[in-house]
Parts: structure tokens; sequence; C-alpha cells
């Protein structure tokens, strides 16, 4: 392991640049993945401590830095800890990959990273199987990412898919009941009850649920809002629905 003094760079672009993930909880979570490419550890003396309480570091290289540097690299407004690991990409799997399928979430062109971060770590506390994405129109994997995740990305299967309405037949095919969210519905979600295999649709904010995925859901429902607000973050919105969907498994 090398300890070398980190020379300050030019800010990063999240959109173009190398990937960075921040803050010791999501740090933590690359360095137990076996699956995950470490190129360097950005850390404070301090920070690097934390992380050696919670487990090793293994063979990535590490450099010394400061939180001014820090700041100066991935921005002010990222709450780091002291501490960034450089990587590549985590690794997107397949629908053949993951076997079996009892619960998957499935984001129908939602762009935020912040949101799709949240929807992964709720889908890791409900002990989803995947999150499927679409290739196109979808968030590219960000330290923003990451820090909403809060460690899901490197604990929950991400299958990237081409095509959307062929992935979801394929779902149907091994045996899944496609439950699609969308406001304009005339259902409204109830607890369910049992374990048929469940994938959960959610639509980008605004837009909902494309008419070609709203057709190929087994069921479309929305969620009872009696307030006065009758909106929700889709993030927010996804965490209501794997409670409701799943409360009744054993």
């Amino acid at each position: 392991m090398s300890f070398n003094k980190f020379p300050a760079k030019p800010r990063y672009d999240p959109d173009d640049g190398p990937v960075y993930l921040y803050g010791l909880h999501t740090v933590r979570a690359a360095l137990d993945n076996p699956n995950r490419t470490k190129k360097v550890l950005l850390v404070t003396p301090n920070a690097l401590n934390r992380l050696k309480e919670t487990g090793e570091i293994g063979k990535v290289s590490v450099k010394e830095t400061t939180p001014k540097e820090l700041d100066h690299l991935l921005g002010d407004d990222a709450v780091h800890q002291g501490a960034a690991l450089e990587v590549d990409p985590v690794s997107r799997f397949g629908l053949n990959d993951i076997n079996p399928l009892r619960l998957v979430v499935v984001l129908d062109q939602i762009t935020d990273p912040h949101n799709v971060g949240a929807i992964l770590r709720t889908a890791c506390a409900f002990g989803a199987d995947a999150v499927i994405t679409t290739a196109r129109h979808s968030p590219r994997e960000t330290g923003v990412m990451a820090k909403s995740a809060s460690g899901a990305l490197d604990l929950v299967p991400m299958i990237e898919v081409k095509n959307l309405g062929d992935a979801i037949e394929t779902l149907k095919k091994r045996g899944m009941l496609v439950l699609g969210f969308d406001s304009e519905s005339e259902h409204q979600l109830k607890p369910r009850s049992g374990d048929v295999p469940l994938a959960i649709v959610m639509g980008a904010e605004g837009k909902g649920l494309r008419q070609r995925t709203r057709e190929l859901c087994d069921e479309v429902v929305k969620l009872d809002m009696p307030g006065p607000i009758k909106s929700l973050n889709v993030s927010n919105a996804a965490a209501i629905a794997l409670f409701a969907a799943t409360a009744g498994r054993s």
C-alpha cells in the first residue's frame, strides 16, 4: 500500500470525468465489493483510520489529501467525510445473470442521479434482487448517485437493458407479476399478501410511465394520497410501493 501526498487537481466533471465515490459508508461498500475495480483512494489521515476500523483497505493505492483539496476536486457541496475513491463504473448485469428473481424495481427513464441512488438504497433495504434501468435516458454512475445510494450501488445488481418492453416481457415469462405505478390510474395501491415474484415499475417524474410500458404491466395502480399534496418524489413513491407490495410476504 503506497501513501503519497495527493497533488492538487482541477475539479472533475461528474458527467464526463473519472468516477469518484465519496463518503465513508459509500467508500467502505466499494472497497468491500470484490467485483469493483478500485484505482486510487484519496483520503485524509483521520478518514483512513476510520476506514481501517471497519475493514481492510486492500491493495488500492492510497494518497493522502486534505478536506480542502477534496472540496476543490469534488465541489463544495460534496459530503465526502475526508474520503474519495476513484473507481471504474460498477459492472452492469443482464437479466439472465440474476436467478431467482423474486423482487425487482424497474425504472422507466428516471434520469436524476439523486432519485436513482435513493431508489437503490430503498431497494436494498427491502431485499430487491435487482434494479433495472434503460441504456438510454438513465444517469451515469456518479458520486452523487453513490452517495444517495449509501452503499447500495455495490450491493444491489443494476441491470441495464436496451429495450425496456422486451425486458418486461422477459420478466413476465419468468413468472413475475408486473405492477406499474401511474398517478392517472383508477386503481389504488393496496397492501399485498403472498409470495408471487413481483416487478415494481416506476416512471419518470412529470412524464410517468411511457405508453408501451404501461400497456405491458399486469396491473397499474396509484398511491392513495388523501392530503392536499397529490404527488411525491419518485424515490419516496418507490419506498411506499415497496413497503405495500411486500408487507404481506412471509
